[in-house]
């Protein structure tokens, strides 16, 4: 079990952490919490009906690792538009979806981040230093969706636009200052593809 996740009977998974490696995840969970932001109403209004009917941002983010994290729709980079009208009408009907659904996204991706930190919160460590994180289904999902999203903003500080692009990231001498994201990208990608073979089980 140690580095890999394994289902548990009746749903699940399981996977053996140290306290490193719990303070790493946690840690970058953190991170994303506070690049993702508040919920709309989290900071603001009390008003349910208010928080119902909030539209989101028309325009894409700013930061790199948001855009990766909320991409634009109906956009393709590698097919340019037919027109300048076509690309208007695309980027009109981006501005649209992004207005109804980018809220519930990150409210998706808030929760997914906060489970992993409410699990691992949750755990008692052994004597030595490590414990085994036992997920229900639900968790397991909310993991993976956490995890699939800490590798792309890590992807995109890296510039890595394509997983067939990562042979080079093994080569880097260890005074590289990308080295410690660079290990932390590649275990978090080990720990995604066991939990989605264990859930796939």
């Amino acid at each position: 079990m140690p580095g890999h996740f394994e289902p548990l009977r009746g749903g699940g998974a399981a996977v053996a952490l140290d306290d490193v490696e719990i303070s790493i995840i946690r840690s970058l969970a953190v991170q994303l919490l506070e690049l993702i932001g508040p919920g709309p109403g989290e900071d603001a209004s009390d008003d349910p009906l208010a928080e119902l009917f909030a539209e989101g941002p028309s325009e894409p983010p700013a930061d790199p690792v948001l855009r990766r994290l909320f991409p634009d729709a109906y956009t393709d980079p590698e097919q340019a538009p037919d027109s300048p009208r076509d690309a208007e009408e695309r980027m009109a009907h981006s501005a649209e979806f992004r207005r109804f659904t980018e809220n519930d996204l990150r409210a998706g991706k808030r929760e997914n981040a906060l489970a992993v930190v409410r699990t691992l919160d949750a755990l008692t460590l052994g004597g030595d230093g490590g414990a085994i994180l036992k997920l229900t289904a639900e968790e397991s999902r909310q993991w993976l969706g956490s995890l699939n999203d800490l590798r792309l903003a890590i992807g995109s500080r890296l510039d890595i636009t394509d997983e067939d692009d990562t042979d080079d990231l093994y080569r880097l001498p260890d005074e590289d200052p990308r080295k410690p994201m660079v290990m932390a990208y590649l275990w978090l990608g080990g720990l995604q593809e066991t939990l989605v073979n264990t859930l796939m089980r």
